[in-house]
């Protein structure tokens, strides 16, 4: 299997994440992908032009990550990172979708900080940078929820996001008033499969 990936995606280190922590990481054969170069044939493969894409050995190929993850979880014969249907499934769900939104609207206001200063929206930006703080106090105040049960795909959802946000803005205090998001993200983020996929340029 193929996967097109950046080094610096949340959704790509979801995937990969996720691959350690069923043991499929040696499965993947990692083909680094510049969506914004011009020269770029990505479109070939994914359509949206986005990473994650997961070319499988039959050539179909799956996008995006909550899919790829569901599939790599598949291939492993047991309940892992996404419950059977029931009360935990959509716990898991509900994070993974909650972490995905701050990773949308943290990408969204990058790239609209990236436009000529005369073409930027404060507005846009301040809008994303309130989808964010909005989705930060909900995280906080439902820690003990998230850290509860087993190991599943909204947990690993929410700890890409969050290392996400801290690679992307050093500057900005995600932690203010939220300690006790920190001290989870801090234990969290000990885990092998988060030290292997560190973000990086």
């Amino acid at each position: 299997m193929k996967l097109s990936y950046s080094g610096t995606s949340p959704y790509v280190r979801k995937v990969l994440v996720s691959a350690h922590e069923l043991r499929l990481a040696d499965r993947l054969e990692l083909v680094e992908t510049f969506v914004w170069d011009p020269e770029t044939d990505h479109g070939n493969v994914n359509p949206l032009g986005k990473v994650p894409a997961l070319t499988l050995d039959d050539g179909t190929v799956l996008y995006d990550s909550p899919v790829i993850c569901e599939y790599l979880d598949a291939m492993v014969p047991a309940v892992v990172l996404f419950p059977v249907p029931g009360e935990p499934r959509w716990k898991a769900l509900y994070f993974q979708a909650l972490a995905d939104g701050i990773a949308d609207a943290g990408v969204l206001r990058l790239l609209e900080s990236r436009r000529a200063e005369n073409e930027k929206s404060a507005q846009w930006i301040e809008r994303q940078s309130t989808v964010i703080k909005r989705g930060l106090d909900k995280l906080e105040s439902e820690v003990d929820i998230l850290s509860g049960g087993p190991l599943t795909i909204g947990q690993i959802s929410v700890a890409c996001a969050l290392g996400w946000a801290i690679f992307r803005n050093p500057e900005e205090e995600i932690w203010g008033g939220r300690p006790k998001l920190k001290a989870w993200f801090e234990e969290f983020s000990e885990r092998p499969s988060m030290v292997k996929t560190a973000p990086k340029e």
